[in-house]
């Protein structure tokens, strides 16, 4: 005759609704020139991606005539 205490222990876990969330990071990376970089900012905008003022002021690479701006979202995982 079978037992409880013959069934090995289920692992609790939380139904996926009931999981807690998490916070993650995300970033998006512009890389070319001055020109391209703020005209693809611009675009994006007009897009409905993101607001101009939300990505960081574009900052030289190291590479010649090249700058990189980064946008940063945070989603709830």
């Amino acid at each position: 005759m079978f037992q409880p205490s013959d069934r090995p222990a289920e692992p609790i876990t939380l139904a996926a609704a009931e999981q807690p969330h998490h916070r993650e990071s995300i970033r998006h990376m512009l890389l070319g020139s001055d020109d391209a970089v703020l005209a693809e900012i611009k675009n994006l905008h007009k897009r409905g991606h993101s607001e101009p003022n939300d990505w960081s002021k574009p900052c030289p690479t190291g590479r010649p005539g090249e700058v990189m701006a980064v946008l940063t979202r945070y989603l709830w995982l």
